[in-house]
């Protein structure tokens, strides 16, 4: 139940892979018929993934991934045009990549505007157009949270980037299989994908980039990607990439239908039968296959490690900031006290579950959280004082 963090690679898009391994292995970029039929592959992968996404080839880079991507798309537009201005508008709770290179931007002399996103996890775009000044050379606002899974006004925000004349980038790893991912109807210049995460490998994502965008080079290297990104064309995974995004697509409509069911089963069950448990962000504006919880007076590393020896896998976060002690910015910004964030679990759901699964996991995850809670001091024993404690704070 971690599938945010990645899923498994599909039976169909492994086949699509296969030969590039071992038969066709030639480089991209060499001149012999070894080469020239990897460059053909490269660029077939390249075509059906431009037109899945309702964009031109010349409008697709290949990267080694969504990190990679938040990267150049923030850097790439900060650096080709900081001759015009420095201020980039973004959200507080973009992935942690994002803020991480937002931050190195910032050391370097731009400056950053993080939008709040309010206790339902969503970005107003009249913040959006509010926070604009002279200087304003980028927005970039993610499709979907990877935490909590609430959806952004993208369409919105695009009208009001367009108003002003200002590139909008926009984070869809997650997105992907669940909404619509065409770029002409998001209205962005820029948008990120990674393979991982609709069940294509791992190491390969796709940087959009709107033919006329100005933006700078992030990995110096040979002539690949048109210039524009150096590095040995992975053949082998562009091809899952495009099989796995072509079979995503296809499929969106019945995937997105079971994993509701089970995500709604999932939160049903557990808002009912564990106690002193909330539901993180907004409640019907968001993708389904992400569910956050908050359990109170316990952490989140011991439910984690519970869980595990039981056989559910989870998170309490993204997967690229795991091992830090912190709480999560995510939660943070939404306004969660310190000592309920470091009470969240994300149980993100794949395609391949079954209700009998959710069944399976929700008993082991009350007996989890119902055993920490005995063990745990801040677990108030007498439920009647809590109540009344509870009814205080209110009237407070």
């Amino acid at each position: 139940m971690d599938c945010a963090a990645t899923t498994p690679v599909s039976k169909q898009v492994f086949d699509a892979m296969t030969p590039y391994f071992c038969e066709n292995f030639g480089n991209a970029n060499s001149l012999h018929s070894y080469g020239r039929d990897a460059a053909a592959s490269l660029n077939t992968a390249r075509e059906k993934i431009a037109s899945l996404l309702g964009a031109n080839s010349t409008e697709v880079y290949f990267t080694s991934g969504g990190v990679e991507c938040l990267n150049w798309a923030l850097k790439g537009i900060a650096h080709a045009k900081k001759d015009k201005g420095k201020h980039i508008i973004t959200s507080a709770f973009e992935h942690h990549a994002h803020i991480k290179a937002c931050k190195t931007l910032e050391e370097e002399g731009f400056e950053v505007t993080y939008l709040p996103v309010y206790e339902d996890g969503v970005v107003k775009s009249s913040d959006v157009e509010k926070a604009i000044t002279e200087k304003t050379i980028l927005i970039s606002i993610m499709l979907a949270n990877n935490e909590i899974g609430t959806i952004q006004p993208i369409e919105e925000i695009s009208q009001i980037a367009k108003k002003h004349k200002i590139p909008l980038h926009t984070d869809a790893v997650q997105a992907v299989g669940t909404l619509d991912i065409n770029v002409k109807n998001l209205g962005v210049d820029l948008m990120s994908i990674s393979a991982h995460k609709f069940y294509g490998p791992k190491g390969i994502g796709v940087l959009f980039i709107r033919n006329g965008l100005k933006i700078n080079k992030l990995i110096e290297g040979g002539f690949q990607e048109r210039s524009m990104r150096g590095g040995t064309s992975n053949v082998a995974h562009a091809v899952g990439m495009a099989k796995a995004l072509e079979d995503a697509i296809a499929g969106q409509e019945k995937n997105v239908a079971h994993i509701k069911k089970l995500s709604s089963y999932l939160n049903k069950r557990i808002l009912a039968e564990i106690p002193h448990t909330t539901l993180v962000g907004h409640k019907t504006r968001r993708v389904p296959q992400i569910n956050n919880f908050c359990f109170d007076f316990i952490e989140a590393e011991s439910i984690l490690f519970r869980l595990d020896m039981q056989g559910v896998c989870a998170s309490s976060g993204s997967a690229c900031a795991s091992g830090s002690l912190e709480p999560s910015h995510v939660l943070m910004s939404l306004g969660i006290p310190i000592e309920r964030a470091q009470g969240s679990m994300r149980f993100s759901i794949n395609k391949n579950l079954s209700m009998k699964d959710i069944d399976q996991a929700v008993e082991i995850i009350k007996e989890v959280v119902a055993d920490l809670r005995e063990m745990s001091p801040l677990y108030p024993k007498d439920q009647t004082l809590f109540k009344e404690i509870k009814r205080n704070e209110k009237s407070v």
